[in-house]
């Protein structure tokens, strides 16, 4: 597997390619966001290590860049900003997933293997299973062309879920990505958004995206339902 780190803190990036290889990857480096543009547009990389703030090109400008030539690489985002905000910018441009400064190395390299094991499918601007769709840009979500209200917690279990679209997500992932990983209280919480989501997204248009996988998870339909 070979990976791509763009980052311009020399010891950070000299640290994380050691480590890397040490891993049995291949690594290649960058030190700012133009280089790094260059590097991903040239090479087949399976995934990429992104810092947000670089010289002569951010990260996002980076991830915009390679998305809007229909480059699905997988990126993992890292940034010494740890807003809720930041997060989703950085998903919101098209990142797959965001790691905050200072972070452990071990969790890297798991959420580094669990995008390597994803690939690199499509990532469409607009989420959609049939005829739902969200846009995170415009925090707007439509049903058969009509606009439905989400609340913000909503908006984002929705929209992890259409990110992973056919795919039965497990409570405590989402538990952990919607919420917080630090999340300490009712885990129950998720059947009751779930419970919400249905009665907007669903029920008023006769349809079942929204699918309880017993054991297992939930799942949004490809096909809306």
């Amino acid at each position: 597997m070979r990976l791509l780190v763009v980052e311009d803190e020399t010891r950070l990036a000299g640290a994380l390619q050691r480590g890397l290889q040490a891993e049995g990857f291949a690594v290649d480096v960058a030190h700012d966001g133009a280089e790094g543009l260059r590097l991903a547009r040239e090479s087949a990389y399976d995934a990429i290590v992104l810092d947000v703030m670089l010289p002569r090109l951010s990260g996002y400008r980076v991830v915009q860049a390679l998305r809007a030539e229909e480059n699905w690489v997988p990126v993992l985002m890292l940034s010494a900003k740890d807003g809720e905000y930041d997060q989703a910018d950085g998903l919101d441009v098209g990142a797959d997933d965001y790691l905050t400064k200072p972070f452990s190395y071990v969790v890297l390299v798991a959420r580094l293997r669990a995008l390597l094991r994803r690939g690199a499918p499509e990532r469409p601007t607009v989420l959609s299973a049939g005829d739902l769709e969200l846009d995170p840009a415009t925090r707007r979500v439509t049903r058969a062309g009509q606009e439905v209200s989400l609340t913000p917690r909503e908006f984002a279990l929705l929209e992890y879920l259409l990110r992973r679209v056919d795919e039965v997500v497990p409570k405590m992932e989402l538990l952990e990505h919607v919420w917080d990983v630090y999340y300490d209280g009712d885990p129950n919480v998720v059947e009751v958004y779930v419970g919400y989501l249905r009665r907007k997204i669903d029920t008023p248009f006769g349809r079942r995206a929204l699918v309880t996988v017993r054991g297992a998870g939930y799942r949004v339909a490809k096909d809306g339902g």
